[in-house]
């Protein structure tokens, strides 16, 4: 789960960093997307208490009693209420909160919207849908300082410094 990825003066965490991560006492929880699938659907784990052992995360729940009922849960993807986020600062935005915003460079000229966000270790990526001719096409624009200029999330709109042709 990794923390927030800064560039610039912009900061885009991809997930809570994992200590305040552990101040949510409701999980919700979805089967790994790699692997072996040990239960579907949504399960909500009570959380008593959560911390970092190497490169992961080890949970006490209530009503998982025995090694067995949480070596079933190994690999799960954690999920936490929206309420549970902790208030993002400035030039700060959650993941979440990006996909689906159009993005337009400094002439007004629509380059996609956010489908999704890569993180490359030292900056975190925009990746835009768009269409061209008929065809699906992908674009990636550097979610740093440099390119972008503003982030209007009640618009739902990102203005970059950016051409079509880059």
């Amino acid at each position: 789960m990794p923390g927030a990825s800064r560039a610039g003066s912009r900061s885009c965490p991809t997930a809570l960093p994992r200590k305040r991560f552990f101040s949510s006492k409701r999980w919700y929880l979805q089967p790994t997307e790699k692997g072996a699938k040990t239960f579907s659907g949504t399960v909500l784990l009570r959380v008593r208490e959560a911390r970092e052992h190497s490169d992961s995360v080890v949970a006490s729940a209530q009503d998982i009693d025995d090694r067995t009922a949480a070596e079933a849960l190994k690999g799960a993807r954690i999920f936490i209420p929206r309420s549970s986020f902790p208030t993002a600062g400035d030039d700060e935005y959650y993941w979440v909160d990006l996909i689906g915003l159009e993005v337009v460079n400094r002439e007004g000229l629509s380059l996609g919207r956010v489908q999704d966000l890569l993180s490359t270790g030292p900056q975190t990526v925009l990746v835009l849908a768009y269409e061209q001719e008929g065809k699906a096409l992908e674009r990636m624009i550097p979610f740093v300082s440099a390119y972008i200029d503003q982030v209007d999330l009640p618009g739902k709109r990102i203005t970059v410094d950016w051409q079509a042709d880059y």
